[in-house]
């Protein structure tokens, strides 16, 4: 999951709805940030708003829960994202080439250009972590829509999630967190865990046999969850995206890297200073009996491709206010012609994105590890 929500967008409410299972009051405001609001936003679910307050969890895995659990793991880093806490903002263009339109009838298939805020980042909620080969690579985009409609999507580089169920991506966080002493996961714990989540077992083995690229700049994202697309004749049918990089992908070797402690980040800043960096944008069209509700598993290789159009990043900033730093990629924001799938995870994202985001604002802001600038200045270095 990556994080957050923008309530600023949402009306004031008042009233204070109270969990039926959970102690913890939560606002309305809290619940929905970033589910309805901007102008033209579709999607409000009732799905994920009673998710948000605990109705549909019967264990009482409420958001406040969820975005404790990442605290617990990672500690508490105020101003940061509870997940992808390292990152750095982008800006660029979304060039569609009008193949979409048959598709779906979202204005952002349009023949035409749509600008795009953008943020890569790398998971885990260490704000000062290094770079690693091994750890999942972010991409949010917000598409910024002419007539007033945004489209928020979080990408990752892996070919699926590792969970399908929002109680399996909780105690994964834990399962899997280091123990101090060797460094690694409790070995006991990790093998009760998998048991209990068989699908997880068999996605991080999927995973494994796809080695990262060598940057953030020749990566694949994939937007793992499945969703609906309705085109304009009314017909709607279940879809996957991916941004193929033009840049040639070269898997990374083992866990040899570059030096420096942000060599991914270093490497895409200095790529991008040299010019902009495209990915293909691929719609996946499944078919009957593709599973729409389970994100650890890949639909068949045949399925139907379209490319939609081009993605291109050209400028990258240091994250600060007014641009990606605040900016919640939440998966529910979407425009008319997009509507959300059955799968569960993305009524908790949304939800979970929301607390993190309301938590975070409300702490003092701490500058970020990537620092655009710096990187720059030194030349490559």
């Amino acid at each position: 999951m990556e994080d957050e929500s923008d309530p600023s967008a949402m009306p004031v409410e008042p009233s204070v709805a109270r969990s039926r299972i959970g102690p913890t009051p939560v606002t309305r405001r809290s619940m929905l940030g970033g589910l309805a609001a901007v102008g033209g936003i579709s999607v409000v679910n009732l799905g994920a708003f009673l998710w948000a307050g605990g109705w549909f969890t019967p264990d009482n895995l409420t958001t406040s829960r969820f975005v404790d659990r990442f605290e617990q793991v990672f500690g508490k880093h105020d101003g940061f994202r509870r997940n992808h806490a390292k990152g750095v903002s982008a800006t660029g263009v979304f060039t569609s080439n009008g193949a979409g339109t048959s598709l779906c009838r979202a204005a952002v298939f349009e023949p035409g250009a749509t600008p795009v805020t953008a943020r890569f980042s790398i998971s885990g909620g260490m704000p000062t972590a290094a770079d690693a080969n091994a750890t999942v690579r972010g991409l949010g985009v917000l598409f910024h829509m002419s007539n007033g409609e945004q489209w928020r999507t979080a990408m990752v580089n892996t070919p699926v999630f590792t969970d399908s169920v929002p109680q399996g991506f909780y105690e994964r966080l834990l399962a899997t967190a280091p123990v101090p002493a060797t460094g690694r996961p409790d070995p006991v714990k990790l093998a009760a865990f998998l048991s209990k989540y068989p699908e997880t077992a068999r996605a991080m083995a999927l995973i494994n046999q796809t080695p990262p690229s060598t940057g953030l700049y020749n990566s694949p994202f994939h937007g793992l969850n499945a969703f609906r697309f309705t085109n304009s004749a009314g017909t709607t049918m279940p879809v996957r995206w991916t941004v193929m990089p033009e840049d040639p992908f070269q898997p990374v070797m083992g866990t040899a890297h570059p030096p420096g402690r942000d060599y991914l980040f270093r490497a895409l800043i200095n790529k991008v200073a040299q010019g902009p960096v495209r990915w293909r944008f691929l719609v996946t069209i499944g078919q009957p009996g593709d599973p729409t509700n389970d994100a650890t598993t890949p639909w068949p290789a045949n399925r139907r491709q379209v490319e939609v159009g081009t993605l291109t990043i050209d400028s990258l900033q240091t994250e600060a206010p007014g641009n990606a730093r605040d900016i919640n990629f939440d998966p529910l924001v979407l425009p008319e012609g997009i509507a959300a799938s059955d799968d569960p995870l993305l009524a908790a994202r949304s939800a979970v994105y929301a607390q993190s985001y309301q938590r975070r604002t409300g702490e003092p802001q701490q500058p970020s590890e990537v620092n655009v600038a710096t990187v720059e200045a030194a030349g490559g270095r």
